[in-house]
C-alpha cells in the first residue's frame, strides 16, 4: 500500500469520525444552553401550561377575554413567565423591574410582535434599532421643539372646532358613542400636522384613506394576538394578506404622492431662497408640517423618500390612535365624576370666561387641573396597555435573571394600578398629580408614554392636542357617561379601547 493511499485512508476515517463528532458536540452545546434558557425562565413565577404548547390554549381566546387573562397572570408577581408554545414571555409590572429595563440604553430592542408594523411603517422610529434608531431619533428630536409644536395649535384649534360643530347635533338629550367623533378629529389633526394635506375625516368619513386606516389596523391586532395568523402561508390562505396589501397600497400611495409634491415646491423654493439649515428651528414659518421638517433634512441626514415615508407613516400611526383614546377615556371619567368635571370647568371659564376665542400656547400653560385630568386617565386607562422588550443579553430583575431573546413584556395596565405607588387605584383623582404627591411615587410607576431613552417623541404634542381637545368640548358642554364602568369590557391589544360603544350626553352650557 502506498503512502498516498494509506494518507487518504486515514483522512476519510478521521472525517467520517470528526464530522459526526462535530454535529454530535454542536447539538449537545445547544441542547445545555436551550436547557440552561428553560430553566431560568422556570424559576420564575408563572402558569404550569401543557406540554409543547404552554399556555398558548388558554390565550387562544376573544379579545376581551385575552385581556382579562393577561391581568391575571400579573397576580403570579411582580415578575413572572408565561410560555406561548414555544416562545417563553417576561411580564414585569413592578416600578422597579420596569426601571431596570426602560432605563437602560442596552435594551431598546422593540419586542418580535412590533415586526407585524412593518408593512405598513418600515424600520421608522417606532420599529427600528441600533444606529438606525439612535441617527433617526436625533434628527426627528428638531421636529419636536417646542418653537415648532406652537405652529401646530393653529391646526389643533381649527379641527376641534369643526368636531365641536358636529357635536352639538348630537347634543340632544340621548346618549350616543363620541369615540368616532374624536377618532376623526385626531386622524384630520395628525394628517394636517405631518404632511400638511388634511384628508377631510370628520367631513368624509368613508374616504378610501381613512378606512384603509382602521381596517390595516384591526389586520395587524388580530394578527398580533391570534397565533395561527403569524405565519405567511396561512396569513395568506385565510385571505387577509390580500385584503392588507391592498390597505397598504392606499396608505403609501398617499403617503408617497404627498412626499412627492412637497419635494417638487421645497426644491423650487429652495432654487430661489436660502433655506436654514435644519438644525436650526426658524421661529418665522407657519403650519410647517412634519414631511417638511424631513424634506429640509434630507440632504444632509440622507434620506431618501422611503426614509421619510417610514417616518411619515409613523407618525401618523402613532399620532392618531392613541391620542383619540386618551380623550375618550378622559371625557368618559369626567362623565362619571361631576365634581371632578365642574372643577375642571371652573378652571377653563377662568381663562377663557364666555368667549370662544381659540386657545393659545399660554392659555395650555393655564391648564393645569385639566392636565392632571388627562394624567389621570391616562394612569387608569393607559393608551398603549402593554410595551414589548426584547433584549440582546440577560436582564437581571431582582432575583430573577431574563435570559436574552426573551420577550419582556411591560404591562402597563397594571403597573398603573399598583396600590403600593397609587393608594385606592381604581379611585379617579386627578389630586394624584399634584407636585407633591408625585414625589413620592417611583418615577418608573408611570409611564403612559414609555420612559426612559425610548419614551415617546410626541408626548408634548400629545398632551398639548389632548388638552385643546377636551377644554374645547368642556367649554361648550357638560359631559355625562351612560356606561357604567362595571359594565366595561376592555381589548387591549395595540391601543386600549372599549368592546362595544361607550355611551354619552352631552348637555349644552348655559
Amino acid at each position: 500500500m502506498s503512502v498516498t493511499v494509506w494518507a487518504t485512508d486515514q483522512l476519510l476515517i478521521w472525517t467520517y469520525i470528526l464530522i459526526p463528532a462535530t454535529l454530535v458536540g454542536l447539538t449537545l452545546a445547544w441542547v445545555f444552553k436551550r436547557q440552561q434558557k428553560i430553566w431560568l425562565i422556570d424559576q420564575m413565577p408563572g402558569p404550569k401550561g401543557l406540554p409543547i404548547l404552554g399556555s398558548a390554549l388558554t390565550l387562544s381566546v376573544e379579545s376581551v377575554e385575552l385581556f382579562k387573562q393577561s391581568l391575571t397572570f400579573c397576580e403570579y408577581g411582580e415578575v413572572m413567565r408565561i410560555w406561548i408554545a414555544n416562545m417563553p414571555y417576561a411580564v414585569i409590572s413592578g416600578a422597579e423591574a420596569v426601571e431596570v429595563i426602560l432605563s437602560s440604553k442596552r435594551h431598546i430592542d422593540k419586542s418580535r410582535d412590533y415586526t407585524f408594523l412593518h408593512p405598513w411603517l418600515g424600520t421608522g422610529l417606532l420599529t427600528s434599532t441600533g444606529t438606525k434608531w439612535h441617527s433617526r431619533r436625533k434628527l426627528l428630536t428638531t421636529a419636536f421643539h417646542f418653537r415648532i409644536l406652537e405652529d401646530f395649535v393653529d391646526i389643533f384649534n381649527h379641527q376641534s372646532g369643526k368636531m365641536v360643530k358636529k357635536l352639538r347635533e348630537k347634543a340632544n338629550g340621548k346618549p350616543f358613542n363620541i369615540f368616532p367623533y374624536i377618532t376623526l378629529c385626531a386622524l384630520d389633526i395628525i394628517c394636517e400636522t405631518a404632511m400638511g394635506n388634511t384628508v377631510n375625516a370628520q367631513d368624509n368619513s368613508e374616504s378610501e384613506y381613512v378606512k384603509a386606516v382602521y381596517r390595516i389596523i384591526h389586520i395587524m391586532q388580530l394578527r398580533m394576538s391570534r397565533p395561527w395568523l403569524q405565519p405567511n402561508l396561512l396569513f395568506k390562505a385565510l385571505g387577509y394578506a390580500k385584503e392588507h396589501g391592498d390597505c397598504l397600497k392606499v396608505l403609501h400611495g398617499f403617503s408617497e404622492e404627498n412626499i412627492r409634491q412637497r419635494r417638487k415646491a421645497f426644491r423650487k423654493k429652495k432654487a430661489y431662497t436660502d433655506v436654514t439649515d435644519c438644525h436650526k428651528i426658524q421661529g418665522n414659518k407657519k403650519h410647517m408640517a412634519f414631511l417638511d421638517l424631513l424634506l429640509e433634512c434630507s440632504d444632509d441626514a440622507k434620506l431618501s423618500d422611503e426614509d421619510i415615508r417610514e417616518e411619515v407613516d409613523t407618525f401618523m400611526f402613532e399620532g392618531h390612535d392613541t391620542t383619540a383614546a386618551a380623550v375618550n377615556w378622559a371625557l368618559f371619567l369626567l362623565g362619571h365624576h361631576p365634581e371632578i368635571q365642574g372643577r375642571a370647568q371652573e378652571e377653563l371659564d377662568g381663562i377663557f370666561g364666555n368667549s370662544d376665542r381659540p386657545v393659545t400656547m399660554a392659555d395650555l400653560r393655564e391648564m393645569k387641573y385639566t392636565e392632571n385630568c388627562i394624567k389621570e386617565a391616562l394612569r387608569i386607562y393607559p393608551s398603549v396597555p402593554f410595551i414589548g422588550r426584547e433584549s440582546k443579553e440577560d436582564i437581571y430583575v431582582g432575583q430573577y435573571r431574563i435570559p436574552a431573546g426573551v420577550t419582556a413584556m411591560i404591562s402597563v395596565f397594571r403597573l398603573h394600578r399598583d396600590p403600593k405607588q397609587f393608594p385606592q387605584p381604581e379611585t379617579f383623582d386627578p389630586d394624584r398629580f399634584l407636585a407633591e404627591n408625585c414625589k413620592r411615587r417611583h418615577p418608573y410607576a408611570y409611564i403612559p408614554f414609555s420612559a426612559g431613552p425610548r419614551n415617546c417623541i410626541g408626548q408634548k404634542f400629545a398632551m398639548m392636542e389632548e388638552k385643546i381637545l377636551i377644554s374645547s368640548i368642556l367649554r361648550k358642554f357638560t359631559v355625562k357617561t351612560a356606561t357604567p364602568r362595571s359594565e366595561l369590557d376592555l381589548v387591549g391589544e395595540l391601543i386600549l379601547r372599549p368592546f362595544g360603544d361607550i355611551l354619552v350626553e352631552l348637555v349644552p352650557r348655559a
